[in-house]
């Protein structure tokens, strides 16, 4: 008789639901801009190096509080 499937702790599901899938270096940017953005940044600049999937984003961005 097979087994059951058995769900996952609600912990790993959170854990999982909280994870980004990075499918492209597109992805990685509109990431970090969105996260620059909700920190409140006014400027963003963003250096990207394809060929090595290297990204930096630098921004004025203050951070975020808890409540966000």
């Amino acid at each position: 008789m097979a087994q059951r499937i058995q769900p996952l702790p609600a912990e790993v599901v959170h854990l999982i639901a909280a994870g980004e899938v990075i499918d492209s270096l597109a992805a990685v940017v509109r990431e970090l801009v969105e996260n620059a953005l909700d920190a409140g940044a006014t400027r963003i600049a963003v250096s990207v190096w394809p060929e090595q999937w290297r990204v930096r984003v630098a921004d004025n961005g203050t951070g975020m509080d808890l409540a966000n």
